[in-house]
């Protein structure tokens, strides 16, 4: 195969967006996709390297989502790239619970030593987050015997039945998908914006409601992001997850971080439960762990993770050998190019710019999150009430500009930025500008 040439890191723009190659694979799409299927914005990529991705009429777009944090170093990393084709070559697949490989065990070594906590550790490895988190509960009801998971309002887990069932949010996840899984319970998430609570207030309010109307006694496991992804980026107020962490080990109840969209450097630290201490009993892990390959982990205390009889646990694909591959390859690029300080560093340039820009707009209500996944909550001006039309006409124009922009929330009305850590600082201001004369343009 001929090499093919690197993808100057520029933003180029060739025709409208979409152009009419793309609108041409959309018609094909409509008539052979499932409409359930939906995509943010349809130009149609043929390539992608660095923070780069080209369109089929040749556009060069600036990627400020990474695939919804898990292009975080970048699109077709070398080092990347060159695992995967070496690993293919030498083997796709056999099924890890049939004849294993050693680079699965390699993973679950370096998965333990990474995840927070000193104490014996095990992994098993799966597909996608939904998948990680569904066994994170599996674990903890057979190990606890117990069967009431708490979970929170604004979280989302994942899309199928006991995941739709974790998540809050009715549209478009859940709304006619029922019934669904029994002996989940929602309470109070910490939102600082929205309820002005201390993070010790907070979490006294959701431990009251659990108390009140689950009972203690009852509950197998505390589920929860460390920084809420799709539900708005919402950070919690300090104080809030080292309460919820403190009663859980008072209470003999497992602790589950869900670090699929938070973990493998994107809160500029390995995992965002770092930040305060929080240990937890399991963690979720995917998204950013393999560069683009589909996988996932669930880490542990050994004593939770090994409760599981033999053959409770895997699946046909689970740590495919070469996802494997690309995620080992994936933690050395992130190691070797110290992404953790990238994205800390990116962390600092966006919320200087997101915060310049709501000290001279009234529409942006708050500028939160910590390294490189920072959004801002649009708001009716002169109020909390969200606009999720201002910020849909936002993501749309951004697109337009030939620049990747995500929206989140609840209410629809929060733009999340989840750049990959190797985006230069004059292409990641360049994509800011852009949204700037998005959103200026449209208030």
């Amino acid at each position: 195969m001929a090499e093919r040439p690197d993808i100057e890191q520029r933003r180029v723009l060739t025709t409208a967006i979409p152009g009419p190659k793309s609108q041409a694979i959309h018609a094909r799409r409509n008539a052979a996709v499932s409409l359930g299927v939906s995509s943010g914005l349809p130009a149609y990529i043929e390539r992608g390297q660095g923070a780069i991705l080209v369109d089929a009429d040749g556009n060069q777009l600036i990627d400020l989502g990474s695939g919804i944090a898990v292009a975080g170093v970048g699109h077709a990393h070398p080092a990347i790239t060159n695992a995967i084709s070496e690993q293919a070559h030498d083997l796709i697949h056999t099924c890890f619970m049939v004849s294993p490989y050693e680079s699965y065990v390699r993973l679950a070594e370096e998965l333990n030593e990474r995840t927070p906590g000193d104490f014996s550790k095990s992994t098993a490895l799966f597909n996608s987050g939904a998948e990680a988190v569904e066994n994170a509960i599996k674990v903890a009801r057979l190990a606890t015997g117990k069967t009431a998971i708490i979970v929170f309002d604004n979280a989302y887990h994942g899309r199928t039945n006991l995941t739709m069932a974790l998540t809050a949010k009715n549209m478009p996840y859940k709304d006619r998908f029922g019934p669904f899984a029994p002996e989940v319970y929602r309470v109070p998430m910490s939102y600082p914006l929205r309820d002005s609570l201390s993070g010790a207030d907070a979490a006294k309010l959701a431990l009251d409601e659990i108390d009140v109307q689950v009972g203690s006694h009852n509950v197998a496991a505390v589920l929860i992001e460390p920084i809420q992804g799709e539900g708005g980026f919402i950070v919690p107020a300090p104080g809030f997850l080292p309460a919820l962490s403190a009663w859980t080990k008072e209470k003999g109840i497992v602790f589950i971080a869900d670090e699929v969209q938070t973990g493998f450097c994107r809160t500029g630290q390995w995992f965002a439960c770092e930040d305060e201490g929080i240990i937890p009993d399991l963690i979720v892990t995917a998204k950013g762990i393999a560069g683009g390959m589909p996988l996932s982990g669930l880490t542990g205390r050994s004593e939770l993770m090994d409760a599981v009889h033999a053959g409770g646990l895997g699946g046909t694909y689970a740590g495919n050998p070469v996802a494997v591959a690309s995620a080992l390859a994936t933690i050395g690029v992130m190691d070797d190019e110290r992404l953790v300080e990238r994205a800390a560093q990116l962390g600092e340039i966006i919320r200087t710019r997101l915060e310049k820009l709501a000290a001279d707009v009234d529409c942006i209500a708050d500028v939160r999150g910590r390294g490189a996944m920072i959004a801002m909550e649009l708001v009716k001006p002169g109020s909390l009430t969200p606009d999720a039309a201002l910020t849909k006409t936002i993501v749309t124009k951004c697109g337009e500009q030939g620049v990747i922009t995500l929206s989140c929330g609840t209410y629809g009305n929060v733009i999340r930025l989840l750049p990959p850590f190797i985006i230069s600082d004059e292409l990641l201001n360049e994509g800011l500008d852009a949204i700037e004369v998005a959103l200026r343009s449209s208030i």
